[in-house]
């Protein structure tokens, strides 16, 4: 009726199938934990983006204050330029008059 080779093949059918079965189970188990770990990271990710935003609004407030900074001084320069200048042109008239 039944043949050795018969119950030999069902035996490593069966074999297979459980085998086969368990490897499916721990390849869901490992998706799961790659897709976790990854959540993670993306979290990770969106934080250091949100803290080098954070840091990066001061910074360029603190550059247009440097550049105001700068434009207040060359003013300043530009007005006691031409002040110095006109004292030196109305010495160098006073001394044509002498």
């Amino acid at each position: 009726m039944v043949d050795l080779s018969q119950v030999l093949l069902l035996i490593v059918i069966t074999t297979l199938t459980i085998l086969l079965s368990v490897i499916g189970i721990q390849i869901v188990y490992i998706l799961r934990e790659v897709r976790r770990s990854l959540e993670k990271i993306n979290k990770m990710l969106d934080d250091a983006g949100m803290i080098t935003e954070s840091i990066a609004h001061p910074i360029a407030g603190l550059g247009g204050m440097v550049d105001g900074v700068r434009s207040a001084v060359k003013a300043i320069e530009a007005i006691g330029t031409f002040f110095t200048r006109k004292k030196k042109s109305k010495a160098a008239e006073e001394e044509e008059i002498s």
